[in-house]
């Protein structure tokens, strides 16, 4: 098979591509029955993003699908959209955009594979058993080429693994390195089994914070799958509502996203749910993986002392211990993470820029940009919560 017989097409609409066949690239391993390594690239998972209109026209994220076929075969699919503006990425290229700009470039339509909203690391190059050497190849050079032919300024692959990333540098794209906060389950039996793993100073903070977030007055539950029923939706958007209020100034998804959950993705995910004299009155929604944990969205019309922690954190720990996952991803940003147990861990992104010069200066950032997060990782590893033979065994 050569490169050159492979037929790159773009389509607008997920409703153009069978699930089975999206599938079975993004996910062959649930095409068996088992849950998806990466719940955010299934057809059900990107579908319930556009019929809600949390993408397509007026958000920002413009559908531009990205597909590859061989003899008639589809062997690659990539989740990619026209941007207008850098919202909803969280890898932030804005003082790239400012800086093109100034210089009197045009930065803004740009190319962004990526799962919107979602900082969580999963393949992009979504590419059919057997085909992955052709298939990411042509997705890599078509996505490349759609930017050229329409003098885009940029093509961005957020959140890739870094398998990807890897490939990606050697055939010429620019690397970049940033960094979460993820917890690691090294086979703890229960939460108990986790504490401790912990320096004893660590350990009696976490059981303080505990302890008074459970005295909020309430009870804490968590649901998934058919335990979720709409009542929890329309809590949980009241919550979800504030904090976009607050973060983004308007909420990414819309009310219909959480109908369209509630029908097509309640199995892929658990919503931990605090209720107080009768009342909901927070909530975090974690995404469930084969082997991960993803901590997504937190909300709430009341504030108590270290429910947060509880419900985000600590919660996410109890369902993954519970699971016999391996990891919790907590979301971007948030050194507060590091005294409950996430430590710092890598994450990776692939940049293509039109514009030689600009992209000369880039990767010049870049180099010193991971440098920085190299040495950044290393202190905040040595100031994590871990008996220091339990660091440097991770490590």
């Amino acid at each position: 098979m050569q490169q050159q017989e492979v037929e790159i097409r773009v389509v607008a609409s997920l409703r153009a591509i069978d699930a089975g066949d999206w599938d079975a690239c993004a996910c062959p391993e649930a095409l068996a029955g088992a849950p998806p390594l990466d719940p955010f690239t299934t057809h059900r998972f990107l579908s319930a993003l556009e019929n809600s209109g949390s993408v397509g026209t007026g958000t920002g994220w413009q559908p531009q699908y990205l597909t590859a076929y061989l003899a008639g075969q589809l062997i690659g699919v990539a989740p990619m959209y026209v941007k207008s503006h850098s919202q909803g990425e969280y890898i932030f290229d804005h003082n790239w955009a400012h800086a093109y700009e100034r210089a009197g470039g045009r930065y803004y339509p740009k190319l962004q594979v990526a799962v919107p909203h979602t900082p969580a690391t999963g393949r992009r190059l979504l590419v059919r058993p057997g085909f992955e050497e052709t298939g990411t190849a042509a997705l890599i050079q078509g996505a490349v080429q759609l930017a050229d032919s329409n003098n885009l300024s940029s093509v961005h692959l957020t959140f890739c693994t870094e398998e990807e990333a890897r490939r990606g540098e050697e055939i010429g794209l620019l690397l970049r390195k940033t960094q979460q906060f993820h917890w690691r389950n090294e086979g703890y039996a229960d939460f108990d089994g986790f504490l401790a793993s912990l320096s004893s100073r660590k350990r009696k903070n976490i059981r303080k914070e505990r302890a008074r977030a459970q005295d909020f007055g309430g009870t804490i539950q968590t649901f998934s799958g058919d335990d979720l029923q709409p009542e929890h939706w329309d809590a949980f958007w009241r919550f979800y509502q504030d904090t976009g209020a607050r973060k983004w100034g308007t909420p990414y998804l819309t009310r219909a996203f959480f109908d369209i959950a509630q029908e097509t993705l309640r199995d892929d995910m658990a919503l931990v749910l605090a209720e107080r004299d009768g009342r909901w009155i927070a909530g975090a929604l974690n995404f469930i993986g084969a082997q991960t944990l993803y901590g997504r969205y937190w909300g709430c019309t009341e504030h108590h002392p270290c429910l947060h922690f509880e419900l985000c954190y600590y919660r996410a720990i109890d369902i993954a211990i519970e699971r016999g996952l391996a990891r919790v991803e907590a979301g971007a940003q948030g050194e507060h993470k590091l005294a409950r147990g996430y430590l710092p861990t890598p994450t990776w992104s692939l940049h293509w820029v039109n514009d030689p010069g600009f992209a000369d200066a880039i990767s010049t950032y870049l180099k010193a940009e991971r440098d920085a997060v190299d040495e950044e990782i290393n202190v905040l590893t040595e100031y994590g919560p871990f008996k220091r033979a339990e660091i440097e065994e991770q490590e």
